[in-house]
This record gives C-alpha cells, structure tokens and sequence, in this order.
C-alpha cells in the first residue's frame, strides 16, 4: 500500500472521528497508544529497540508505557513451579 493510499485512509478516519464527535485529545491518546503497541509487538517487546524506532527516549517510552497500562511482553509469564511434596512426582 502506497503513502497515497494510506494518507486516504487516515483523512477517511479523521472524518469519521470528526462526524462522531471524537475529542481530539482522545484520538490522539487513542492513535499513540495503539501505535506505541504495536511498535513494541515489532521489537519483541525490547523496549531500547522500540524506542529506537519510535525515535524517542527510553525513559519517554516507559512513562507512556505506564501511563496507557501497555503489556509489552511479547511473551506470556512463564508460571512459577509449585513445590513438590515428598514422595510426590511431576
């Protein structure tokens, strides 16, 4: 898809936006979470390398990652090991 296209469908869904009222602060917090996530899903959640191609600062990257409560984790949590009892096998 070239920029054209994609300069098409930006201007569509601002109009969108526009005729359904949406407050400019929240399409904007709205469009940078979003892209944010999905620069971070890119970089296998490395934040550094994320940051790198946001082009700004680590520290701003993990502020916003606070502030719009992003999972950044490309992977799940691995699960803790629950004790074995004597005797007892996995």
């Amino acid at each position: 898809m070239g920029a054209s296209a994609l300069k098409d469908q930006l201007e569509a869904l601002i109009n969108q936006m526009v005729e359904h009222g949406i407050a400019f602060e929240d399409a904007v917090s709205e469009f940078e979470k979003r892209f944010i996530k999905r620069v971070l899903e890119k970089a296998n959640g490395n934040q550094s390398k994320a940051a790198n191609e946001l082009r700004i600062h680590r520290n701003t990257l993990s502020r916003k990652i606070d502030e719009f409560e992003l999972d950044h984790r490309s992977r799940p949590r691995r699960r803790s090991r629950l004790p074995v009892e004597p005797g007892h096998r996995r």
